[in-house]
């Protein structure tokens, strides 16, 4: 805004205002001395925007200064990315020799599995073997189950005789005994 709508706004502002002012205060004032205490109140706030503007221009040539150091940093930080890149393209080459080797590393591993394989279907046939062996075990085991049966059975058989033979034998022991007490008792 230019100086004189500044003192335009400030005249109708007053005038608009005047009497909720003049109600407030206690002595009367003249239209002169209120135009001139308007007039000291504008030199007052044109002399604070002068101030303001001398700031508002010291601001902006700190800024310039300090805008002009930012484009220097930017620089360096531009030199230093230059050599950050070159730094990378030589990673990149390392990486590429990297790829080369873990391309014979994978066609070695390939070759193992290759080998793995066959070992896995030896693994297999073994394997079999082993469920023909054990289906083998299995059949030897009902055949011990069986003969263990027969065992058990014709043990079982052996005691009853056994049985049998103690009690004809204590019976026959028992009648001997008898017999020859009598007989002694009769000789005697």
């Amino acid at each position: 805004m230019e100086r004189a709508e500044i003192e335009q706004l400030i005249v109708d502002t007053v005038q608009n205002r005047w009497s909720e002012l003049s109600g407030e205060r206690s002595l009367p004032y003249s239209r002169d001395m209120f135009e001139m205490e308007i007039r000291e109140r504008i030199v007052r706030v044109e002399g604070e925007l002068a101030h303001q503007r001398e700031l508002m221009q010291q601001g902006f040539a700190t800024m310039d200064k300090r805008f002009e150091d930012i484009y220097k940093r930017f620089e360096q930080v531009d030199n230093r990315f230059d050599e950050v890149f070159k730094r990378f393209e030589q990673v990149d080459k390392r990486f590429e020799q990297m790829d080369k080797r873990f391309e014979q590393m994978d066609k070695r591993f390939e070759q193992v599995d290759k080998r793995f394989e066959q070992v896995d279907k030896r693994f297999e046939q073994v394997e079999r073997r082993l469920d023909q062996i054990d289906k083998r075990f299995e059949q030897v085991d009902a055949r011990f189950v069986e003969v263990q049966r027969s065992m058990d059975m014709r043990f079982f058989e052996l005691s009853k005789r056994m049985d049998r033979l103690m009690i004809w034998t204590f019976g026959v022991v028992v009648a001997g005994s008898g017999a020859v007490i009598a007989a002694m008792k009769y000789l005697l």
